[in-house]
């Protein structure tokens, strides 16, 4: 692990002079307060325009100063919320399937949950003051990150990596983002928010690494000036027809399925589905370190189900979203009726 890293005025910084730095800087923008937001903690706004609680946000400007990516990089980009777990289940096992097979009794998932296998920038890797030693992984790393397309560390898009992006109607990202921060409401003490408090804030755009539009959006546009290099999905379609998406996923990342690989696509469609997923012992007894903490694997889990948002929302609020959903969208090409 480097203790000290180079900055652009030529003289050595210390991690912890690094990780200072960039937090008064954060503490000097704007921050809204728990009661105006989803979140447990204040969130900041980035001087790009995204909301964060410093300590993620911090976490992302260290990546950006320090990562030095390789071409064959992998970077899953999501809001929270929306599909993460299975994106990074179906491109772990994809990437890994010849040395891991799906069945195999020492297969990572068996003891280790999606988010262990691909860690996040800002949440497991630059955090609390280190620069991790990333040098001895093996190609192709691959890394997540809910930060906005605008704020991706810079040798990302230097080296041309390669980011897959899954974005969900906005609805049911709130609704499953409600539900995953009261988990933490409780552990805290603190009394569970009903969704209606949290909508208004949401459709304000003071979310984490939101505002939601403006993170698709970043991601979708750049899908349409570099195809080869972001890859686009959405959770809804995701959810009509896995196999297809597995295919793509698989090519994308230079890891086709090959005609002796009969059942294969199958295989790892079914190993990542909710189904097994909450089965596994790894899912109901594991955990996962991050900025929060140990966090319960389980709580990564909660239905998976498209527009289950229609439990949980007024109609009033619904239309509210998809209001503004048209609205940001309108003349992007980015197709928005989710459940159509």
């Amino acid at each position: 692990m480097s203790s000290s890293v180079g900055t652009q005025e030529g003289h050595a910084e210390s991690n912890e002079e690094l990780y200072q730095r960039f937090s008064n800087l954060v503490s000097s923008w704007p921050c809204f307060p728990p009661a105006l937001s989803i979140s447990t903690s204040q969130l900041y706004r980035h001087d790009k325009g995204w909301h964060s609680r410093l300590a993620p946000m911090v976490g992302t400007m260290v990546a950006d100063a320090c990562f030095t990516a390789r071409p064959s990089d992998i970077v899953v980009a999501t809001l929270p919320k929306s599909g993460t777990t299975w994106i990074k289940a179906l491109l772990y096992s994809t990437v890994h399937r010849r040395e891991h097979p799906v069945g195999s009794s020492d297969h990572p998932f068996n003891s280790l949950g999606p988010h262990e296998c691909i860690k996040f920038f800002e949440f497991q890797l630059y955090t609390e003051n280190k620069i991790p030693d990333l040098d001895e992984l093996p190609d192709p790393r691959l890394f997540a990150t809910h930060a906005p397309f605008v704020s991706l560390p810079r040798s990302v898009l230097a080296a041309g990596c390669k980011i897959v992006y899954v974005c969900r109607d906005p609805k049911d990202t709130l609704v499953s983002h409600w539900s995953f921060a009261n988990k933490f409401r409780i552990r805290e003490g603190l009394e569970p928010l009903s969704v209606e408090a949290v909508a208004g804030p949401f459709c304000d755009g003071v979310t984490p690494f939101g505002p939601y539009w403006d993170h698709v959006l970043g991601y979708w546009r750049a899908h349409l000036a570099h195809p080869e290099k972001v890859l686009f999905f959405g959770y809804e379609e995701m959810s009509r027809d896995p196999e297809a998406h597995a295919r793509r996923l698989a090519e994308f990342v230079g890891r086709p399925f090959g005609p002796e690989e009969d059942g294969a696509v199958d295989a790892i469609v079914k190993l990542c589905s909710f189904d097994h997923m909450i089965g596994l012992q790894a899912t109901k007894c594991g955990k996962t370190d991050a900025l929060t903490g140990a966090v319960d694997n389980s709580w990564f889990f909660r239905r998976g189900v498209v527009a289950d948002w229609q439990n949980n929302l007024s109609p009033e609020t619904a239309r509210r979203i998809d209001a503004i959903t048209e609205d940001r969208f309108s003349g992007t090409g980015l197709r928005w009726e989710w459940a159509a």
